[in-house]
């Protein structure tokens, strides 16, 4: 599975042109936060396939990057949480979890239509 990091508002164009041609998983990540880690993990040990075919992650450092977390917030109209994963599929949402409830059983489910 492909592992990027984003950093930049700019990128966000970008990931929706993307997922036009591949989900693209968004995860919002608290470096402070226990749970944050546990939800990451859970999403970097899903096996091949797991996550669907071909899905590519996209892992934002919160802490860091405060401000491309509120355009995400902004662009997309999903109240912000830590952790939180967005699926994009041809450039819109599909789904969004937060916390425990990030599931990667439920990710491989929402890629099904792609």
């Amino acid at each position: 599975m492909d592992w990027n990091s984003i950093a930049q508002i700019a990128e966000l164009d970008r990931l929706e042109l993307e997922s036009h041609d591949h989900p693209v998983l968004l995860f919002k990540h608290s470096t402070r936060c226990s749970i944050s880690s546990t939800a990451l993990n859970r999403i970097r040990s899903a096996r091949p396939g797991e996550l669907g075919e071909r899905t590519v992650v996209y892992v934002l450092d919160l802490l860091a990057y405060r401000p491309v977390s509120d355009a995400i917030t902004a662009r997309y109209g999903i109240h912000h949480e830590s952790p939180q994963a967005i699926l994009l599929l041809a450039g819109k949402p599909v789904y969004h979890a937060s916390h425990l409830g990030i599931l990667p059983s439920e990710i491989r489910q929402a890629t099904a239509v792609f």
